[in-house]
């Protein structure tokens, strides 16, 4: 097919990645093997000196992991993308891409627990050291940049609170001191937000969220600017073996085929039901971007095509009142990860964000009491009713 860039969103994700095989299937069929047979023992030499077309071993390349591949990197505006088997996966290769002993990176207090864990509890042993900040703070992320420092890693909006930090802005930030800007874009997804674009170097996506969007996959993706820093996390990847596998990216890029349709129902239901939230008068506090209360607004509304499915919210009654909602709900359901059709409630400080321990969150401000909430497609007024019975049970 021909260059679908020029089309609009909706239609690239129906048609991104997808090349015409030699059997006209109109979707990229699950290669399913490990090894490829080589033409002759010239083709093979020639693969792996990196001349010539063709493929060696699925850890390496794959037509339908490569599908996936050029789809994201397409939606994202990259030069190229890199499947992974986890979004951990994901975060893992960056850092050990752009990372060596000696080096120093600043990270976004607000992230999620284990990119905090494994930069403080692992790299660490490496001789990579990390500093956390408020990075919807320009002042914090600039007074953190040190002479050592290689990578500036963001997540916007930063889960929990959804705290949203300025893309552009940190960009400059980044490359005035010589360091790359990595965006974990999961929140967003393309279809809301592109930070490519806007400046960075490395766009980051746990496809298990809403690039999926059915909660029956785990996969990553890194999607990169450049082709130089293509083929260093090609080698970095390869090396670790954290490579997606060809039934989930035939998973993922079916799903995303459905992705501007479903961005746009949980964009709308998350504000419908943020909307209730605000006005509920058992809640004390709730985070999402397009409300006008958020701190953020502004800044969410110039970089941003739509505030996510994905709201968060204090009860006024704290974590005693919010252990009797998430024991009360009928049609939410109490799960961890977010970006399905299905919504899904959860309380960070015990569930995703335990691992980063009560000091690190009171750090990051992400309260004890915090409830989240990924809003599914399910109907908008049910998602409601069902909080709402379940806040009838609470104490303010």
């Amino acid at each position: 097919m021909e260059d679908v860039r020029k089309y609009h969103m909706d239609t690239q994700c129906v048609h991104a990645g997808f090349k015409v095989d030699q059997t006209g299937a109109i979707v990229t069929p699950i290669y399913q093997v490990s090894t490829f047979a080589f033409k002759d023992v010239e083709h093979g030499a020639g693969l792996f000196d990196g001349k010539g077309e063709g493929y060696i071993y699925t850890r390496m390349g794959n037509p339908t992991i490569q599908a996936v591949e050029r789809a994201v990197a397409m939606l994202e505006g990259g030069f190229g993308g890199l499947g992974c088997a986890s979004g951990m996966a994901a975060i893992h290769t960056t850092f050990a891409a752009l990372l060596d002993a000696g080096d120093h990176a600043v990270c976004s207090a607000i992230v999620y627990g284990p990119t905090q864990t494994l930069l403080a509890n692992v790299m660490s042993r490496f001789g990579i050291e990390s500093t956390y900040v408020d990075s919807s703070d320009l002042d914090a992320v600039k007074n953190a940049m040190r002479p050592n420092t290689k990578l500036v890693f963001v997540e916007t909006p930063g889960n929990p609170v959804l705290a949203v930090s300025d893309v552009a802005a940190i960009a400059d930030i980044a490359h005035r001191q010589g360091a790359k800007l990595a965006v974990d874009n999961t929140f967003m997804s393309p279809v809301l937000q592109r930070p490519i674009p806007l400046g960075a170097d490395v766009v980051i996506h746990s496809m298990t969220k809403f690039l999926n969007g059915h909660a029956d996959v785990v996969a990553g993706m890194i999607v990169v600017k450049t082709e130089d820093d293509y083929r260093t996390f090609r080698r970095i990847l390869n090396q670790l073996g954290g490579v997606i596998d060809p039934f989930n990216s035939f998973l993922v890029a079916r799903g995303i085929k459905t992705l501007a349709l479903r961005m746009e129902r949980h964009c709308a239901s998350a504000e419908k039901v943020a909307r209730y939230l605000e006005r509920h008068p058992k809640v004390a506090k709730v985070y999402y971007p397009w409300l006008e209360s958020h701190p953020h607004h502004a800044l969410a509304k110039r970089q941003m095509r739509g505030g996510g499915g994905v709201v968060s919210f204090e009860l006024a009654g704290g974590i005693e009142a919010g252990r009797t909602l998430l024991n009360s709900l009928r049609l939410c359901t109490l799960a961890v990860s977010l970006g399905g059709v299905e919504t899904l409630i959860e309380h960070p400080a015990s569930m995703t964000h335990a691992s980063m321990g009560a000091a690190a969150r009171a750090r990051a401000g992400i309260p004890e009491g915090l409830v989240r909430i990924s809003v599914g497609i399910e109907n908008a007024d049910e998602i409601i009713a069902d909080l709402d019975q379940g806040l009838g049970k609470t104490r303010a």
